[in-house]
């Protein structure tokens, strides 16, 4: 009898455990987390940062360090005033307004560059299960701008912020439907939420490169040639690397009018001014209703220069190539979206004699950079025509009349792509244009993303182009 009954009542607890009845254990382990955001994108040594940080932890840990060549922590604290806060329904448009943790000022030693800040936060589990010692760590950014701007370098490369912003889907949205809460686009993204952004796959690679060879940068946000247009004049050189696709009106202005006055720009990237976005909330929010354009409130208020969708949108009338030399309308994909999928990823020399390509010992008709696949992902390129054997601007798609094509490679559209633009040609093939104008000041593309692979692989060619571009514009 009393077997039976420890038989019973071991059957009934160890079924209660693992089906949640009877003696069911309610403390399991919650949810472990840390995430924030700062209240700017840059900052000048003297301002101060504020952390806007959700933690399900009070002890949190927060290690800032410099990315380049070398790592460098340059801050490491515990802190115990960690805390949970909600996520607001429109966190991805308006931002996610969570209390400042905590904040920082900014030291003079601080040297310009981008600071990614890593937060960790650890537990032991439940009260009385799961014991195991549990870790969480999320990563954010800021730019540090320097303190007297062209003092210390005449190079200054202006990140990708806006795009890091375009393509976060935190809270649900982002610019895009692929990855958006139920399949939605957004119209509007707020950098008040957590942002990791794209600074590894392009930016990164090119500035290990870089100081790794003696070239000093000063460092800015996409945001800070709208709001601190002031800074261009302390610099021979502005920079883009990557995967720069989205500017504002006030950019592209302050931008142009640099070269204007003599300024350079090097356009190591591709899908480069691709579209127009309007900057709101003091520059801690986007807009860019993209293909659904006509449902831009600027679309009926008469003026639609502003209209937040392609630039070279025929509303618009600015395509990028004014600014570029090249557009994404000429370009498109190579060896991604199913286009050219088996294509080299290298560029073919057309005119070797020019000084981009000294001391590389190329001829004409020379591939480089395929082993890297410097040409992919996105390409911008121009219309233009053969004439002996040479390819030739058309200058009828906004290319400036003193652009020249060094080199090329072919590229398209995917064909869903001809829906945000309708006077689109979706069976057209493009290719990626590297090339060059003058008007002011120099102007050289590259008309592709991937161009800094090419630097990361360290392809002898790629890297004396890029020197060349340096040291010339930067004179």
């Amino acid at each position: 009898m009393i077997q039976i009954c420890y038989r019973a009542v071991l059957t009934v607890c160890v079924s209660g455990l693992m089906t949640g009845s009877l003696f069911a254990v309610d403390d399991d382990a919650s949810s472990l987390f840390i995430e924030g955001y700062t209240n700017l994108v840059s900052y000048q040594p003297g301002e101060t940062i504020a952390f806007h940080l959700s933690s399900s932890e009070p002890q949190y840990t927060v290690e800032i360090t410099r990315l380049g060549p070398e790592k460098k922590t340059v801050f490491k604290e515990t802190r115990k005033n960690g805390a949970a806060h909600p996520v607001p329904e429109n966190a991805s448009s308006h931002g996610c307004k969570w209390p400042a943790a905590f904040e920082l000022k900014v030291p003079d030693s601080w040297k310009s560059g981008y600071y990614n800040v890593r937060l960790s936060v650890r537990d032991r589990g439940g009260k009385f299960i799961q014991r195991n010692s549990r870790t969480a760590e999320s990563n954010l950014f800021f730019i540090v701008r320097p303190k007297q701007p062209g003092t210390q370098s005449k190079i200054l490369i202006q990140l990708s912020t806006n795009t890091y912003n375009a393509y976060n889907n935190w809270g649900g949205s982002s610019l895009y439907g692929y990855h958006g809460r139920a399949n939605l686009q957004g119209y509007r993204v707020s950098f008040d939420r957590p942002l990791a952004g794209q600074f590894s796959n392009w930016e990164y690679p090119f500035i290990v490169w870089a100081e790794s060879n003696g070239y000093q940068l000063d460092y800015a946000a996409n945001s800070d040639l709208e709001h601190h247009p002031e800074m261009l004049q302390h610099y021979k050189l502005v920079l883009s690397v990557g995967h720069d696709e989205y500017w504002s009106a006030p950019m592209r202005d302050h931008l142009e009018n640099y070269i204007k006055q003599g300024g350079n720009v090097a356009f190591f990237s591709g899908n480069s001014v691709c579209w127009q976005v309007r900057s709101e909330d003091s520059g801690r929010a986007l807009t860019c209703w993209k293909q659904s354009y006509n449902q831009d409130p600027v679309f009926t208020e008469g003026d639609q220069s502003l209209l937040s969708t392609l630039w070279s949108h025929h509303l618009v009338k600015r395509p990028e190539n004014q600014l570029t030399g090249v557009g994404f309308l000429y370009g498109g994909y190579h060896k991604s979206h199913g286009q050219f999928m088996d294509g080299s990823g290298a560029y073919q020399v057309h005119r070797p004699t020019h000084w981009v390509f000294e001391k590389t010992g190329i001829k004409q008709g020379d591939e480089f950079g395929g082993k890297d696949t410097i040409v992919g992902y996105e390409c911008d390129g121009c219309q233009f025509e053969m004439k002996a054997g040479m390819p030739v601007p058309t200058y009828k798609d906004g290319t400036p009349r003193t652009f020249q094509i060094l080199a090329s490679c072919p590229a398209k559209w995917a064909p869903g792509d001809s829906q945000w633009y309708d006077r689109f040609d979706k069976d057209r093939v493009g290719a990626a244009i590297l090339g060059m104008y003058t008007n002011g000041g120099t102007v050289f593309t590259v008309g592709s993303t991937d161009w800094a692979h090419g630097l990361r692989g360290k392809d002898p060619i790629v890297q004396q182009m890029t020197k060349n571009i340096l040291d010339r514009l930067s004179m």
